[in-house]
């Protein structure tokens, strides 16, 4: 009689995108996985997100590329206007973010997290509403203990849960080592779609300053989208809405165009996301045991519109250097075939990207006479950074 040896057991902190694309990959490999979120739920609704070069070969090979392509938005024109409200220019967006049309996709965040989450519900155990209170590498695997109680042990540990990652700084530090500023702190909520806006996005521009508003379709309502110069973090906001309110209340109080009937909406939203404009830059990414994939090890920022398709490489990537390897052996294979294009696509923010919001008038100028250029342009080649990996097959159809 033969006996199978057991399935290695991992957890995997995080329910967004990096934690069950990589639950789905682990799983095709042999594993057994157990995703903890601390939120009660998927976190459905969202801003829209892109797909773009290596990361659509990663949801083919999923098997949802279909049901995404059915979720893509056709957003039509990104509109520039100068401080008076008055346009400096119209585009198609991939002009300005170097998408390929009919290929690169862009979606509502929640329609990527359900359609993860449907591809691995039936085959991985998820904790809702709980979240990892404690790592011990001391003995044969990981020990973790749980916020809401109890305890467990796993052959490994994967923090997928975001840019202020817990697993991270319980692992490496505090994330003031890894977090790169990028000079910007920005907002997103939804407001009703008083414009009457349609697949589009307005953007209104003086130096230091932007405000815009995205309508995904002909919806009631669309996302509003603040923006603006901030050399140093704002920590004391951070963890305080009024506190966040109060700052951009201040900071766009004399703007035109919109933007007070935007700050209005902002007062009355109950979904508004803060956050400053930066990435994460760290010299490794694993720990004994325990590996970080997504926004927790390299997030991009949204400045290269690459996080998304940043956490769905990454996640094949791990679980497939982990096939067939110990631990040690599969982190170092991971970290050796993916910190490139990992790092080609963050230096996307010098590329362009940034340049979207400048912060002195002259440059401001500068940038609009490009965007008018662009206008009279041919399509843009798309960018080498979103196809500069090619996947390996990893004995996996």
């Amino acid at each position: 009689m033969t006996r199978t040896a057991p399935r290695r057991s991992v957890l995997i902190s995080g329910a967004s995108i990096a934690g069950p694309a990589l639950a789905f990959w682990l799983n095709r490999h042999g594993y057994e996985v157990t995703v903890v979120e601390k939120a009660g739920t998927l976190r459905s609704g969202g801003y829209p997100i892109d797909v773009r070069g290596t990361a659509l070969d990663v949801v083919e090979r999923m098997g949802i590329l279909p049901q995404l392509r059915d979720a893509h938005i056709d957003l039509r024109r990104i509109t520039f206007l100068d401080a008076g409200g008055d346009e400096v220019t119209s585009l198609h967006p991939h002009a300005v973010t170097g998408g390929v049309t009919g290929r690169d996709l862009e979606i509502r965040r929640g329609d990527l997290t359900d359609a993860l989450y449907m591809a691995v519900r039936d085959d991985v155990e998820f904790l809702f509403n709980d979240s990892i209170d404690t790592l011990d590498q001391s003995g044969p695997g990981v020990d973790v203990t749980f916020h809401g109680g109890g305890s467990r042990r796993f052959d490994m540990v994967f923090g997928a849960d975001g840019m202020h990652s817990r697993t991270r700084e319980t692992l490496f530090g505090p994330e003031e080592r890894f977090h790169r500023h990028l000079g910007y702190c920005f907002a997103v909520f939804t407001m009703p779609n008083t414009l009457g806006l349609s697949h589009e996005t307005v953007m209104w521009n003086t130096p230091g300053r932007a405000a815009a508003v995205y309508a995904v379709g002909d919806d009631e309502e669309v996302h509003a989208f603040l923006n603006f110069a901030q050399p140093e973090p704002p920590y004391d906001a951070f963890g305080d809405p009024k506190a966040q309110r109060a700052l951009l209340a201040d900071v766009f109080a004399d703007a035109g165009w919109e933007v007070p009937g935007i700050l209005g909406a902002l007062h009355d939203a109950d979904d508004v996301f803060f956050d400053a404009v930066g990435q994460i830059r760290m010299p490794r990414w694993t720990e004994g045991r325990v590996a970080l994939l997504g926004d927790a090890a390299y997030a991009p920022s949204f400045l290269t519109g690459q996080g998304t398709s940043l956490a769905l490489v990454g996640a094949y990537m791990l679980a497939g250097s982990l096939a067939g390897r110990d631990h040690a052996e599969g982190f170092a294979a991971y970290e050796h075939a993916t910190r490139d294009f990992v790092t080609l696509n963050q230096d996307l923010v010098g590329e362009g990207g940034a340049t979207l919001f400048p912060t002195t008038a002259q440059a401001l100028e500068q940038r609009n006479a490009r965007l008018r250029a662009l206008s009279a342009m041919p399509a843009p080649e798309p960018r080498p950074a979103h196809s500069a990996l090619t996947l390996p097959s990893f004995g996996v159809r």
